[in-house]
C-alpha cells in the first residue's frame, strides 16, 4: 500500500492540487494529514472538497485551534487577521458551519493501523501540538518518541522536510504543502510504502505566482505571505 503523507496546506488548493495529481499517478490509496487544513492562503473550501474525494486519516494543527477560538470568540479575527493574513477569517466566511465544527473536532494526535504498520499522527508533536521538532532539534527531544508504539510517526509545524530513524520507528516530516518554507520551491509532501518500509520526499510545481498574487491582493501589508512561497536556496 502506499500511503501519501501531507500537512499544512493552508488553504493552498492549487499547491493541493498539484499534489493530489501526482498522489493519484503513483497510486496512492491514503492519505495521513498533519493539521493546518487552514490558515494563511485563501481557499479552504476547495481544499476541503479536493480531500472529501480520498481516504483519509487527520489531526488538527494549531490552525484549526485558532479557528475554534474565532468560533467561540469572533472579536479574536482581528488580531488572527493582523498576525497571519485572512486565510483564518476565509475559512469563516467560505466553510460550512458542519466543515467548520469537523476540523475543530480533530483529534490531536491519532493511532491507526494500515497494511500491518502502527502510525501515529500528530501535529507538532505527540505531547504538545504545538511543539516544533526542526531537523536540528536536539536528540534528546527527539529521544521522546522512542516512548511511543509505532512503526511510523508522522509530524508537521515545522513546514521542513525531515526523514529519520528513532530506534526502530521512522519518523517523517512531509514539509508543508501550501507554505514550505526550507528553501525548497513546489508543494511539499512524502509517499509512504507499507511493503517496503521505505518513505520518499516530493515537491510538486505549480502556479505560485496565481498564490502570491492572492497573497498580495487580500494581504497587501503581509509582505511574508507571498515572499515565503519563492524564498528558495540550494539544497545539500
Amino acid at each position: 500500500m502506499k500511503i501519501g503523507l501531507i500537512g499544512d496546506i493552508h488553504g493552498n488548493s492549487l499547491a493541493l492540487g498539484a499534489v493530489l495529481k501526482h498522489a493519484t499517478e503513483l497510486n496512492v490509496t491514503v492519505l495521513c494529514v498533519t493539521g493546518d487544513f487552514v490558515g494563511y492562503y485563501y481557499r479552504p473550501d476547495e481544499v476541503l472538497d479536493m480531500l472529501s474525494k480520498w481516504r483519509i486519516f487527520s489531526v488538527q494543527g494549531n490552525h484549526e485551534r485558532m479557528l475554534e477560538a474565532v468560533l467561540s470568540m469572533p472579536d479574536a479575527l482581528l488580531g488572527f487577521d493582523a498576525k497571519y493574513g485572512k486565510g483564518l477569517r476565509r475559512a469563516t466566511e467560505l466553510l460550512s458551519i458542519k466543515d467548520q465544527k469537523a476540523l475543530c473536532s480533530l483529534p490531536e494526535t491519532l493511532s491507526f493501523s494500515l497494511d500491518g504498520k502502527k502510525i501515529l499522527l500528530a501535529h507538532g508533536s505527540p505531547w504538545n501540538g504545538d511543539h516544533y521538532l526542526y531537523p536540528d532539534t536536539p536528540k534528546p527531544l527527539w529521544d521522546k518518541l522512542l516512548a511511543y508504539d509505532a512503526d511510523l510517526i508522522v509530524l508537521g509545524h515545522t513546514h521542513y522536510q525531515d526523514k529519520r530513524l528513532v530506534g526502530d520507528t521512522l519518523v517523517v516530516n512531509p514539509g508543508s504543502v501550501g507554505q514550505p518554507r526550507d528553501g525548497k520551491l513546489g508543494a511539499a509532501w512524502a509517499i509512504y510504502d507499507t511493503e517496503s518500509s521505505q518513505c520518499d520526499h516530493l515537491v510538486e510545481p505549480y502556479d505560485i505566482n496565481a498564490v502570491a498574487a492572492e497573497a498580495k491582493l487580500f494581504d497587501p501589508n503581509i509582505d511574508y505571505l507571498h515572499k515565503i512561497l519563492r524564498r528558495s536556496w540550494p539544497q545539500s
